[in-house]
């Protein structure tokens, strides 16, 4: 467990590029002056972001490349420049053992790719997934993956996510027995694909595993507050993000509209701007940004491109959390144990 952790970080990716990625490091060392950094990309244009941030430069080594990952670059294509780009040389430093995580906000297909071939899946890991943190009317937010590295998944892929982000609620979260749940057209054990009654058959006999399996849940109860971890296949968990991340920026524009109507809304804006700022905050991507390729052996977080520096820093305490958790290790041993026991029951019949 690392108590300094190093977070190797792509400078070049993301709608911005250097200057909020490094406005992000910045304001989460202020939050963690343990951190240390490794930033890739353009020296020329990162020198001058780290002169706006002194305090910064001790914790930063700068590894100079001017090879970026495009936006709209096929993956297929990013991996032959895999160890010239600076997001593929962040992912190698992890590979390496120089750092303990990597973070970019470029292109999730690449980034998949890439993590994916420096770093394999873990033994009983078939496909990693794309896991993040969802806002609720809970106590505490709520972990859903698959968000769009795997559009199929059958049964074992389904159990496998189940495991992986029960152990991420129970790091990030801090929750010793998560509420696991898989996403369905409904609650009824009838409903659904044969893929996700055949997965919640298996959740429900693994009882000796630390999680709660909760059966189905539907798209509308995200947010309620009574689940820890959504499971689902990455074509409609990416769909059920983004429409999440739409009817938020829906919300928070209609109110906008409504207090500027008039006088009088303009007025009643003013009685309710405490309670409006609690929203916003609460339905601010930033304050939830930091997604995690779950089921590599190695860390590897996605910062949404469109992220400002607090998202940035956010992502960032994200990556340090799992690293001083150690939860490569827990998702191994859960799945070790999950195998230990399909194995004795094979083994019985």
């Amino acid at each position: 467990m690392a108590v300094s952790p190093r977070i190797a970080i792509d400078a070049m990716g993301g709608d911005i590029g250097p200057a909020v990625m490094v406005a992000g490091m910045a304001r989460a060392r202020r939050k963690d002056r343990a951190l240390k950094f490794d930033v890739y990309g353009d020296e020329q244009q990162i020198k001058p972001e780290l002169e706006k941030h002194r305090p910064l430069m001790d914790a930063v080594t700068i590894h100079h490349t001017t090879d970026a990952i495009q936006a709209s670059e096929k993956p297929s294509q990013a991996i032959r420049r895999a160890k010239t780009t600076s997001m593929g040389m962040a992912i190698n430093a992890v590979k390496e053992g120089a750092a303990d995580a990597a973070l970019s906000a470029g292109n999730t297909g690449a980034l998949m790719a890439m993590a994916k071939l420096a770093l394999r899946t873990m033994p009983g890991i078939d496909r990693p997934a794309l896991a993040a943190l969802l806002p609720t009317l809970g106590q505490t937010d709520c972990v859903m993956l698959d968000l769009g590295a795997n559009t199929e998944c059958d049964a074992q892929n389904l159990v496998q996510f189940s495991v992986m982000g029960s152990a991420y609620a129970r790091t990030v979260l801090g929750i010793s027995k998560p509420r696991v749940k898989l996403l369905n057209i409904g609650t009824e054990e009838l409903k659904g694909t044969g893929e996700l009654k055949e997965a919640a058959a298996l959740l429900r006999e693994a009882t000796y595993l630390p999680l709660k399996f909760d059966g189905f849940t539907e798209g509308d109860k995200l947010s309620r507050g009574d689940v820890d971890v959504v499971v689902t296949d990455g074509f409609s968990g990416n769909i059920a993000l983004k429409t999440a991340e739409g009817t938020a920026r829906f919300v928070t524009d209609l109110l906008r509209r409504a207090f500027t109507s008039s006088l009088r809304s303009k007025a009643g804006f003013a009685l309710s701007k405490p309670a409006l700022n609690l929203l916003k905050v609460h339905l601010d991507p930033n304050n939830h940004n930091g997604a995690v390729f779950l089921g590599l052996n190695g860390l590897v977080v996605k910062s949404h491109g469109s992220a400002n520096y607090k998202g940035v820093a956010n992502a960032i305490g994200v990556a340090a959390s799992m690293v001083r958790n150690d939860i490569t290790r827990k998702i191994g041993e859960d799945l070790d144990n999950f195998r230990a026991h399909a194995f004795a029951g094979d083994a019985a019949e």
